[in-house]
C-alpha cells in the first residue's frame, strides 16, 4: 500500500498478522532525525502492529528535521522553543486522528514510540490527549509540563500506559531528568517506573527487548 497524502510526511509497515481490528504504533524520531531511524526497528516489532513513522514538520540545515528549534545562547544557554513544540503536539493529535481513518485503524489501541524530542512530544500527546492514546514508549526523553496543554492534570488518565527508559550516561539530556517524569506521572495516577542501561543517547538492545516485551502484552 502507498502511504496516503496527509498533513505529516511519514512512512508505513503493513502488519503481516491481520486482526479484526488493526492496532497502530505511531514513531516520532528525534531532533535532526527523520522518519527512516526508528523505523529500522520495525521488522523486529509485533507482526500485527500496522507501523506509521512519522517526519517532523520542521526541515533543518544541511538535513534532519526537528518538532521544534532548540537554540544556545549565552544567557539561557540551551533552551526549547516551546511554542513551536505546541505545535508540534497538535500537529500529531490531528495525524492520529486522520491516520486512524484514512487507514481504517482501531482507535482504541494507538501506541506511541518516541526517541529523545520525539519522546518529549509523545508525553505531550498523551497526557494532554489521552483519549486518543493507550501506550507510549518513551525512550531517552523528558517530561516538559510547559507544552502540556492548560488543566490536563483534570484528564482521566486510567486507560494510559507507558513504558519509560534512558541511558544511564546520556551526555544529551541528562538521566536526572528522566527520572522526574515517574514521580510525576504517579501523583496523576499513571503507575510507572525509568528503566535505565549503561549507554549514553541512545537504545541498548536489552532495552528494546524489553519494551518489545512490553508492548507485546499491551496491543
Amino acid at each position: 500500500m502507498q502511504t496516503k497524502t496527509l498533513s505529516l510526511h511519514h512512512i508505513i509497515k503493513e502488519p503481516t498478522i491481520k486482526k479484526e481490528k488493526t492496532p497502530v504504533l505511531f514513531m516520532f524520531h528525534g531532533y535532526g532525525s527523520d522518519e527512516n531511524d526508528l523505523f529500522s526497528f520495525s521488522p523486529e516489532l509485533p507482526e500485527e502492529l500496522f507501523i506509521i513513522s512519522v517526519r517532523a514538520p520542521y526541515p533543518m540545515q544541511p538535513y534532519g528535521n526537528a518538532w521544534y528549534a532548540i537554540y544556545f545562547d549565552d544567557t539561557q544557554g540551551k533552551f526549547s522553543d516551546d511554542k513551536q513544540a505546541i505545535e508540534s503536539r497538535d500537529k500529531i493529535a490531528g495525524f492520529i486522528d486522520e491516520a486512524v481513518q484514512a487507514y481504517q485503524l482501531d482507535s482504541q489501541n494507538v501506541t506511541l514510540l518516541g526517541f529523545s524530542q520525539g519522546t518529549i512530544l509523545s508525553y505531550s500527546v498523551a497526557l494532554s490527549y489521552p483519549e486518543k492514546i493507550k501506550n507510549v514508549i518513551a525512550l531517552s526523553g523528558y517530561l516538559n509540563e510547559d507544552i502540556l496543554k492548560q488543566d490536563y492534570e483534570k484528564n482521566d488518565f486510567a486507560k494510559l500506559n507507558i513504558y519509560c527508559s534512558h541511558g544511564s550516561v546520556d551526555q544529551v539530556i541528562p538521566v536526572d531528568w528522566a527520572r522526574k517524569a515517574p514521580i510525576r506521572f504517579a501523583e496523576l495516577g499513571i503507575t510507572t517506573n525509568l528503566n535505565e542501561f549503561p549507554v549514553g543517547h541512545g537504545v541498548a538492545p536489552q532495552n528494546f527487548y524489553q519494551f518489545k516485551e512490553w508492548l507485546s502484552a499491551r496491543i
